[in-house]
């Protein structure tokens, strides 16, 4: 059998995900977090400065372009 490679988010099932994030290690689990707080602070520069976040209403619809 011979195993390729997809970059289609739709392949992975969201157990597939928690799989493969349970078997990092702790400080790789670590480097993940970093990463995303990295990205999320390079794109929002103000968002230590906000207080009293609020969970967003509704259903979040993400959108791609195709």
């Amino acid at each position: 059998m011979t195993s390729q490679i997809s970059h289609d988010r739709n392949d992975e099932s969201i157990e597939a995900k928690t799989l493969w994030f349970r078997s990092l290690s702790l400080s790789e689990r670590m480097n993940v977090l970093c990463a995303f707080t990295d990205l999320s602070l390079e794109l929002n520069p103000q968002l230590p400065d906000k207080k009293h976040a609020q969970p967003t209403k509704g259903r979040v619809r993400i959108l791609s372009a195709a």
